[in-house]
């Protein structure tokens, strides 16, 4: 049975003296009955969600908020049916007074209460630890009844309700033994290739990187920007990225990440076929797997270097078809003596970044195959320090026998024979 948390500390909001021009504020703790009034609407809104009882749903959605928010909310709703859910709770924690927009405050309310609310929830058949997300929701009394008034009312004091591919549309859910790929009907047959290949590019990822990862896979398909954009949160990939993977959460020190996704970029992937995105889906998964081991200060060279030969291996594809940029600039004699600085993946320069990064990596792998490859990354993801020279070409010379200008030097020859 899933339990639903309060804090022992919690603060009242409602008509009183204001504290600034926009917000009121008032420090009264509320009762016990207010505090029960509020666990006991939550824990119905949640075991609503999971039995799929709209009514009960409704019921707790306060009769006199506005229409659009009440339409929002049954769409919410209704959203989630296809959705397989393996948690759903709320937890609320008010130990730190928030304040509530003056001009959301409902006078003709009892009480208004807006503590600091986070849904949990986990995906059935991806996600193995439950993962939190932020609610700024807003609460109020009528009577002997406690009601969800507003989840946007918070927006303005900096405390906005996150959104999830159910805040978006109907759902459109694809299951795979390994994970399950969601998004909307429009884009059912990108969902459903996603999914098809979900298994077999888990067990690519496996071979080449381990068992030490759960080998699960959430992958969501936005509909358009504006949902990516809500998805990915401050992030902001060029448009010609086709995927990038995030966690809510990541302990490495406990060796778990939390709320693990695959966000696929609509504009790009919308026309791609089996292998692309056989391609874009070992490279994100490969993230996935490698997020535990990589300390974010990590350069990106490396990261993606990596996640780009465990997507390209054994894909068939000649480089003159992965690289096409690279070959260019091989062809003008204008390759870098360098890996391309983190400033390279941003902008229009950005798919040389990946393609030079991803070629260095086939490299070693020529030299010293994938365990090889697997080996080096985690001696240089783990700590920020261990790509700054010369704990870099101490490294390089234990694996390759080579330093960082020894190996640049062979990369150069190597591209030159392939422009030959």
């Amino acid at each position: 049975m899933l339990v639903l948390i309060a804090s022992l500390i919690v603060a009242v909001f409602g008509a009183g003296m204001p504290t600034g021009p926009h917000v009121i504020d008032r420090t009264v703790a509320p009762s016990e009955e207010a505090k029960a009034g509020v666990t006991d609407l939550l824990r119905r809104r949640a075991e609503a969600i999971r039995a799929r009882d709209r009514a009960g749903f409704a019921a707790t959605l306060d009769p006199k908020a506005a229409p659009e928010f009440r339409d929002a909310q049954l769409a919410l709703f209704a959203n989630l049916a296809a959705v397989p859910l393996a948690s759903w709770e709320y937890l609320f924690d008010a130990a730190d007074p928030s304040d509530v927009p003056r001009s959301q405050v409902d006078r003709s309310a009892d009480e208004v209460w807006a503590p600091r609310t986070e849904l949990r929830y986990a995906l059935a058949g991806a996600d193995l630890e439950v993962t939190g997300r932020p609610a700024g929701y807003l609460y109020l009394r009528r009577g002997d009844s406690w009601y969800l008034a507003s989840d946007t009312a918070l927006d303005e004091v900096g405390r906005p309700t996150w959104r999830g591919v159910w805040d978006f549309g109907p759902c459109h859910v694809a299951r795979a033994e390994h994970g399950l790929v969601i998004g909307h009907p429009a884009s059912a047959p990108l969902i459903d290739l996603l999914a098809k290949e979900l298994d077999g590019s888990v067990a690519a990822v496996t071979a080449v990187w381990g068992p030490g990862w759960p080998g699960r896979v959430a992958v969501l398909v936005p509909g358009g920007p504006a949902e990516l954009r809500a998805l990915l949160g401050p992030r902001d990939p060029a448009d010609s990225i086709a995927a990038i993977t995030l966690a809510d959460r990541v302990d490495r020190a406990a060796g778990k990440a939390w709320g693990q996704r695959v966000v696929i970029n609509p504009g790009q992937s919308v026309q791609l076929g089996p292998t692309a995105v056989r391609v874009v889906l070992r490279h994100e998964i490969t993230h996935v797997a490698a997020q535990v081991a990589t300390d974010d200060r990590a350069p990106l060279w490396l990261k993606e270097g990596f996640a780009e030969y465990v997507g390209y291996l054994d894909s068939g594809l000649a480089i003159a078809e992965a690289a096409p940029a690279l070959l260019e600039q091989a062809r003008r004699e204008q390759l870098p003596d360098y890996p391309p600085p983190d400033g390279a993946f941003r902008g229009p320069g950005l798919m040389l970044a990946y393609q030079q990064s991803w070629s260095l990596m086939r490299l070693v792998g020529e030299r010293v195959g994938p365990k090889g490859v697997v080996g080096l990354y985690r001696s240089l993801a783990a700590e920020p320090g261990a790509t700054a020279q010369p704990r870099l070409d101490q490294t390089l010379r234990a694996t390759l026998g080579k330093d960082l200008d020894d190996l640049m030097d062979d990369w150069h020859d190597e591209l030159a024979d392939e422009v030959e």
